[in-house]
This record gives C-alpha cells, structure tokens and sequence, in this order.
C-alpha cells in the first residue's frame, strides 16, 4: 500500500567461491543442479528498477542503491550516461518515485520503520532539496491524483481529522499549502478525482460488504447513489470518461467476472467496453494527457493486453516483437512520443525499454539484476486441477533445473492477501527454492482474485476449511503426478501465506515436515480486533462476512485460529516478524510461538525492529532467507549457501 500518481503506472559471490563452502544435504542423486544463485544476487537491491520517463520526455527517473546500497532516486537525461542521485534516504530506501509535471521536481512516499503512515515527499532537481509535503506526525498518506493540466497541485487521501477516514486534500507544489478539499461523510472508502482536477466519485462499502458508487455533478452539487452493489459482487471505479459525462466501473453485476463498464454519470446507462467471462479486467491504459482509454489487461496463464483503441494497434503489435514475455508500459511523456515499456519473464531478470512510436523501435535501457542473467533459471508452468468438491483450482509448478522431474522434495508456497493471486512472473523466492533443490507448488486456492467472483465467493468463511484444502489437493496432486515425494512437502508463506503456514501445522500435521512463516495471523480474533484505523471503515464489514463476526462468532473464529491447536503440531517452524507491522501485529506471532515452547515444540522466532508488514530493507530480507535456507536444508535435503556475517540473526532472536 503505496502512493502513486493517477497518470503513472512492488557485491556478488562468485559461484565458484559459493559452490566450495556449501553445505550439501540429500538431493536426489540423478542430475545435476546448475551453479549456487548467491542470496545477495536474488534478494538485495535490484541495480535499476522503476523507470519513470519525465513530462517533457528528456530526463529519466529511476530507484537504484547509492554508494551506501540504500535504494534512492536517480535520473539522467535520456539516451546519455549523466545518472546522478538526487535523494538522500539513509536506511528504508525508496520505493517508489513519480515525476511531477514541471519536469523539474520528483515526488515519491515513504513511512518510518514500516508503520505504512506514508508522507509524500518532494525534491528539486537542481538543488537536491527535499520536503514533506504532508508532515503530519500519525497521519497516513494515500494514492494521490495527478494530472498534467493542473501541474502546480496534487491531491491526497489524509486522515488528519479522522484516523479512520481519509478526506480528500489539495497541496499548492509551489509553497506546499495543504486545504481541505472534499471531507469525507464518514462512509467513504475513497474518492475519484475527475479530468477536470475535481472529486466527483466515491466508493462506499456498505454494513453489509456491499459497494455503492457514488457521483455528483460539480463540487457544488450534492453526491447521489449511481450504483450498488451486492456484497458477492466485485468492483471498483477506474476512471472518469474524457469528456466527464461518464465513469468506467470494473463490475461484475450480470457476469461472473468483472467488466469493465461505461455508465452515463446522468442517466446511469451503460455499456461493455472489455469483458471475459472467467477473468476479471485487470490494469488499464490512458493518454497520459486527453485520458483517452485505450487499453486494458487481463490476467490469464499470463498477463493480456485488450486493446480498445485501435490506433494504438500498432505500437501493441511492435511491443510483443521485441521480447519473449508479458510487457507493461509503465510511464509515457506527455506528447506521446515515447513510452517506458517493462518485459517481465518467468526465467530472466525484467528488462526495461524506450520505445520510440514513430520507428516504432525499442531501445534496451537496463536489466533490473543483470548478475542474473549468468544463471539458468527455472520454468514456471501453469496448472489447473480439481479440488475435492469438483472446483477447478489454478496455480502454477516450478521445477528445478537439472533434476529429474520425480519425487523432490518440495515447498508448498502460499501467497497473501488472501485476495490476490500468484503469477506468471520472475518471482525471486521461487527461484531460490528451486535453485536449492526444490519443486514449487503455488496454488491460487478458491478466495484469489482475478478469477471471477464465482471463484472469489466459495473463499467465503473458508479461511482453515476449503481454502487450505485446496492447499491441500494441490499438494496431493503434485504427488499423483509424481513430482513430489509426500513426506518431504514444506508450507511457506508471509501474511496470509503465514496463516495458511500456522493452518498446515495444526490443523493438518501429518501433512508437512516443516513450516516458515512471516507476518502470519495466529488468531483470528484478536487479529480482527487490532485492524488498523484507517481500515476500519472498509475491511470490518468485509471481514465480518467473509471470515467471521468477531463480536458474534467467536467460538466460530478460534475453531479457524491456528493458536488454539497449537498442541498438534508435529514439524518444526520458523517465523519471521517485523515489530512495527501495523496489519498482523507481533503480537500474533508472540502468542503462537510462546504456545509451542510451552508444549515443548520445536521453532524459531526472529523479530525485525526496523520493518513493518514485510522485508522492506535488503540487509533484513537477506537475514531471514539466510536463516530459512538452512532451516529447509535440514528437513527437506536441499543444499545451503552459510550465511554471511551480515546476515547472521543471533541478535534477532527471540
């Protein structure tokens, strides 16, 4: 959860030197793995990553380390080698940055230690300097809006007058004077700015998990219902049209999977601009200065671009020539002369290109980790199977490179949210796994999105039932199709991942011969009751219905807590935390782990003070994978790289 733009849009060892100090378990003695891939080359900071082309099309922005390895921002102008740095952060590094429109300042987000209460900052380019726009202490930024035609201003979501609401403020860029813009009833979950710089539209969960769109004519006009809908339904407003007379909605009401919809914002008639019957709409594209529509995604096996308008035919055909893999046109200046376009593979660093429309050429500007690029790199194969109530269930393998396909050890990882999805992608912790020895089996259980809301539904008060039984037949599916030995399956997981992790131990201990977990919910109930208060408004009521009412149905909501089947456990756990997570508290991870010491079972707890929901910083992502990997090594086989002295956790113990 980051702040973003409306006009834009997550020392190397030698492999010789790797290789001799390895500590070797009991693969499998057919094959033979390729070279060790060193932790620092998979989960420290990219080289370059997040390209960003500026208004005027002459300077590039992009995130890169500093001379300390603290990720930063740099630009250069396009097509030289001029890179300078021009922010300063010493120890969380940067995430995300985004051009403002003079061309000449660069605003990006950043929260203290991961309490994800982000400020949006903003630097000159010419002087390096840095302010915060929003500096107020406990206060949470949201995604602010942007648009070329009003380049001296921005407008933000903050929950000043209200931590469980965010109103809508507009910031003079020039001497950074924040005023109130919109207020928020105290309903809303967030506001749509308009192509006129106004806040026209606003999203409203209802008590009952519902949704109700609602709009207003100009400021001065009252707001009024366009539409509702149901709690089964899933959407969202994409936008406004160009002329402002219409809004596009993602929505699924009279389709099983959302659309992407045009509504008359006077009359409420609508039409369907985009559509698949088992896939939701996903990212859709702009011009970057009339707001035309042009394209939109969908997430199949892999990601598909839709195109709407056709002249823009072309360029789409010119892009999928350039390289094997699912591309994203990430940022465009505003003439529309040159669009920044991201190549992601399964099995190869993401590469970024200038694509230039009028040769329709593309001109390779930089591999994000070109350490990798020595490296063969595991297939990732998409997979459907039925689960044990007949349910198709979706998901993706991943085996290692020069193993025989039969009987591995291998990790069951599970992804978060719950209400997101695995993709065909170069995911870094999969590639780690199989380049250790292991297969890898993601399984995008009922309750993932992106698959209609059919699919999304049946996840419904199933957190620790079919949800994890899903986890379940796809571990079994991947034993009937003999890619894994059955007593040698490890569940891995962060965040929701780290629940259904807690789930497999207890709930199902015969399962697995060990579980890593981070960030995972071990009780369902207190977990519901430390929701952040800029959640509150939005997530009670979907909580309520999808996973249990915690003021009603606690008996129901401890039956789903792993905490309270903490004496089943059998196989050993590690669990990574971070103290300042403001989503799954530590408190969640402090409770299940001082369950199992007094039952006398076996895990490692290692707390992270400086990091939140997540592994922001490099050096901590590097200590927690060096902990895990001899962890698996010792009860699935695979092979270890030692951890360094860097990456040593003695002190983070607990």
């Amino acid at each position: 959860m980051g702040i973003q733009a409306k006009c834009s849009f997550r020392l190397f060892l030698a492999p010789a030197a790797v290789m001799a100090c390895l500590v070797l378990a009991t693969l499998p003695a057919w094959g033979e793995l390729p070279p060790v891939i060193p932790r620092e080359t998979l989960f420290g900071n990219p080289v370059k990553t997040q390209a960003q082309i500026s208004p005027n099309g002459k300077m590039l922005a992009y995130l890169a380390p500093d001379d300390k390895g603290v990720m930063n921002v740099w630009v250069r102008t396009l097509g030289q080698e001029d890179d300078k740095v021009v922010t300063t952060d010493t120890k969380r590094g940067i995430r995300g940055c985004w051009w403002q429109q003079d061309s000449e300042h660069l605003l990006y987000g950043q929260d203290f230690k991961g309490d994800e209460n982000y400020h949006v900052y903003q630097t000159n380019l010419k002087t390096k300097n840095t302010r915060d726009l929003t500096p107020f202490q406990g206060v949470r930024a949201g995604l602010f809006s942007a648009d070329p035609n009003f380049p001296d201003e921005i407008i933000v979501p903050l929950n000043i007058r209200d931590r469980r609401l965010n109103d809508m403020y507009r910031i003079d860029l020039k001497n950074g004077a924040v005023e109130m813009d919109t207020e928020n009833p105290g309903d809303v979950s967030y506001f749509v700015v308009d192509n006129k710089f106004q806040v026209r539209a606003a999203q409203v969960t209802l008590p009952d998990g519902g949704k109700e769109i609602r709009v207003r004519d100009d400021v001065k006009s009252p707001w009024r219902t366009l539409q509702k809908w149901g709690p089964e339904e899933i959407g969202w407003i994409a936008g406004f049209t160009p002329d402002n007379t219409g809004v596009y909605l993602a929505s699924s009401v009279d389709a099983n999977a959302a659309r992407l919809m045009e509504v008359d914002v006077a009359t409420g008639k609508s039409k369907v601009v985009a559509e698949d019957k088992q896939y939701d709409v996903g990212w859709s594209l702009t011009h970057p200065k009339t707001h035309k529509l042009e394209a939109v995604t969908f997430v199949r096996q892999r990601t598909e671009w839709t195109v709407i308008d056709k002249s823009l035919q072309a360029d789409f055909d010119a892009l999928r020539k350039v390289r094997d893999g699912d591309f994203y046109v990430d940022s465009r200046d505003l003439a529309d002369n040159t669009w920044i376009v991201r190549y992601v593979v399964d099995n190869a660093p993401v590469a970024t290109y200038a694509y230039d429309r009028a040769s329709k050429k593309a001109t390779l500007l930089f591999s994000d980790r070109p350490a990798l690029e020595k490296y063969k790199l595991a297939k990732m194969q998409p997979i459907s199977l039925q689960a044990r109530d007949g349910m198709t269930i979706y998901g993706y393998v991943t085996l290692p490179v020069g193993l025989e396909p039969r009987n591995l050890p291998m990790v069951l990882l599970v992804h978060g949210g719950p209400w997101l999805r695995d993709v065909w992608e170069l995911n870094d912790e999969v590639q780690w796994l199989a380049n250790r020895g292991y297969a890898v089996l993601q399984i995008n259980f009922r309750g993932s999105e992106g698959y209609g809301k059919e699919y999304l539904n049946a996840g419904d008060r199933e957190w620790g039932g079919k949800m994890h039984d899903d986890l379940i037949d796809g571990k079994n599916w991947a034993v009937r199709q003999s890619y894994a030995d059955p007593k040698q399956v490890c569940i891995m997981g962060g965040s929701y991942g780290g629940y259904a992790t807690l789930v497999g131990l207890t709930f199902t201990p015969d399962e697995f011969v060990c579980g890593v977990d981070s960030f995972g919910i071990s009780n369902l109930v207190t977990f519901l009751r430390a929701i952040p208060p800029y959640w509150e408004r939005e997530l009670t009521a979907v909580y309520k219905r999808v996973v249990g009412d915690v003021e009603t149905e606690q008996e129901f909501l401890k039956s789903r807590s792993p905490l309270f089947k903490a004496d089943q456990i059998k196989a050993p756990l590690l669990i990574g935390q971070g103290a300042n997570d403001p989503r799954v508290k530590q408190a969640e991870s402090d409770q299940i782990v001082e369950a199992m010491r007094k039952n006398k079972k076996p895990v490692e707890y290692i707390v992270f003070p400086d990091e939140g929901h997540g592994f922001a910083r490099p050096e901590n992502r590097l200590k927690f994978y060096a902990a895990a990997e001899p962890f698996l090594a010792k009860y699935l086989g695979g092979r270890a790289e030692p951890p360094s002295e860097a990456e040593k956790v003695d002190d983070l113990r607990k």
